[in-house]
C-alpha cells in the first residue's frame, strides 16, 4: 500500500469520529431555531439521497418525490395515532417507510419501461393524485387541517416531547434537542447505506443504464429490474424522511407536500452535484436553509420584506427560490458536477500544494537531441 493512499485512510479514519463529536454538540450550543434548521436540513438530505440515486446514479427523472415524502408522513401518522391501529411509534415508522416502498413498488413497472421526460410526466401525476387523496380521505388523512403526530419512543425513550424532564450536563433536552439525535442517527443509516450501494455491484448496473441501457443490457444488465429497483429504493429514502419531516413538524397537511417540494428536491440535487451521496446532502442544506434563515433576517436584507407585508413586495420565500434558482443556472454552466465537483477541485487543489517542495522548482527535463549533434558533441575536442 503506498504511503500517499495509507494517509489517505487515516485521515478519513480520524475526520468521522471528530465529525461525530462536532455533529453531537449543536444542542448543547444552539437554540431550538438553529436545531429545527438542523432537523429539516436532515430530514431533506435523507429524501435528497434517494432521488439522487434514481436521477443522478440511474438517470430516471422524477417530479413525484413529494408523493413519497407524505406517504411516509401520513403512514407514520396514521399507523401511530388516533383513528388509526394506534402501534408502537417504532414499529409504525417502519410500516410508513415500508409502505412508502410499496407505493414505488406499484409505481416500478411504469419506472421500468419509460424513462426521461415521459416518466417525469408520469410522477407528476402522483402528486396530484397524492394531493387529491390527501384533502378527500379525512378519516385517514384528517383532511385540509392534516392531523397531529404521535412522538416516536423507543426502548422507554420518547423523541419530540416537551415534557423538561430531561436534563444532560445542566442543558434541558425539549423535542428539537431530542430529536437532534434522532436524525443524525437515520441520516447516517442513510448515509452509509446508500454509499455501500453505490461503491456496490447494483450501484456500478445504475450507472452503467445512465450511460448507456445498450452496452449495459449487453454486459448482462437486467434494464428493467434495474430501474424499477432504483425507483423502490428511493421511495424508501424518501418515505424515511417524511417520517423525520413528520416527528419534527409535529402536524401534517396536505399542502405542503406539492410539486413546489418536488422541484425543490430535483433542485438540491441539481445544485449538489448528481449522483453524488455528499452532493445531495450539501444540496438539501443549501435550499433548506436559505429560506429559513432570509425569514428570520429579512428585516436586515436588501429588498426582501417580512412575510405578511403589503403586496407587490418579495417576501423571503420568493427570494430564497429566485436565488437557488441563480445557483441552478450558474450550476449548469459552470460546474455541472455541483458544489460536490467544487469542494473536490478545491481539495486536489490543495493536496498538490502540500506535496510540492517549498523553494523549489519543479524539474524541466532536457529535450532529446538529434543523433547527429550528439556524435558531434561526443568527437568534439
Amino acid at each position: 500500500m503506498s504511503d500517499r493512499l495509507l494517509g489517505a485512510l487515516t485521515r478519513r479514519r480520524t475526520a468521522l469520529p471528530l465529525l461525530a463529536v462536532v455533529l453531537c454538540l449543536p444542542p448543547f450550543y444552539l437554540d431550538a431555531f438553529w436545531l429545527r434548521i438542523g432537523l429539516f436540513s436532515m430530514a431533506a438530505a435523507i429524501g435528497a439521497v434517494g432521488l439522487a440515486l434514481l436521477s443522478g446514479t440511474a438517470g430516471q427523472l422524477s417530479l413525484g418525490h413529494a408523493f413519497f415524502l407524505a406517504v411516509g408522513a401520513y403512514g407514520y401518522a396514521w399507523f401511530a395515532g388516533e383513528p388509526g391501529p394506534g402501534l408502537p411509534p417504532a414499529l409504525a415508522a417502519l410500516l410508513a417507510v415500508l409502505l412508502a416502498g410499496a407505493a414505488g413498488g406499484l409505481f416500478s413497472p411504469v419506472a421500468g419501461r419509460v424513462k426521461g421526460i415521459y416518466l417525469g410526466i408520469a410522477t407528476l401525476a402522483l402528486v396530484f393524485l397524492g394531493h387529491h387523496v390527501l384533502l378527500t380521505a379525512d378519516s385517514i388523512t384528517g383532511g385540509f387541517n392534516g392531523r397531529s403526530v404521535p412522538p416516536l419512543t423507543l426502548g422507554g425513550f420518547t423523541f419530540g416531547a416537551d415534557d423538561g424532564e430531561l436534563t444532560v450536563l445542566g442543558v434541558p433536552f425539549g423535542a428539537e434537542e431530542r430529536l437532534w439525535y434522532l436524525g443524525l442517527a437515520l441520516f447516517a443509516f442513510t448515509w452509509f447505506t446508500a454509499r455501500g450501494l453505490l461503491r456496490g455491484r447494483p450501484g456500478r448496473a445504475l450507472a452503467a443504464l445512465r450511460d448507456s441501457e445498450t452496452a449495459a443490457a449487453v454486459m448482462g444488465v437486467d434494464v428493467a429490474r434495474h430501474r424499477s429497483a432504483a425507483f423502490v429504493v428511493s421511495s424508501m429514502y424518501a418515505g424515511l424522511a417524511g417520517v423525520l419531516l413528520a416527528l419534527a413538524f409535529r402536524r401534517v397537511v396536505p399542502d405542503y407536500f406539492s410539486l413546489a417540494l418536488s422541484v425543490d428536491y430535483l433542485a438540491m440535487i441539481v445544485i449538489g452535484g448528481l449522483g453524488s451521496v455528499a452532493g445531495a446532502a450539501a444540496g438539501a442544506v443549501f435550499v433548506t436553509a436559505l429560506p429559513l434563515l432570509m425569514t428570520r433576517y429579512a428585516d436586515q436584507l436588501p429588498l426582501v420584506t417580512a412575510p405578511g407585508s403589503a403586496e407587490g413586495t418579495v417576501g423571503p420565500t420568493e427570494a430564497a427560490r429566485y436565488l437557488y434558482g441563480a445557483a441552478i443556472v450558474l450550476v449548469l454552466l459552470y460546474a455541472p458536477d455541483g458544489l460536490h465537483g467544487l469542494a473536490r477541485r478545491a481539495r486536489d487543489r490543495v493536496r498538490r500544494r502540500h506535496t510540492r517542495t517549498p523553494g523549489t522548482e519543479p524539474s524541466v527535463p532536457t529535450p532529446p537531441q538529434p543523433a547527429a549533434a550528439a556524435r558531434t558533441e561526443e568527437h568534439t575536442p
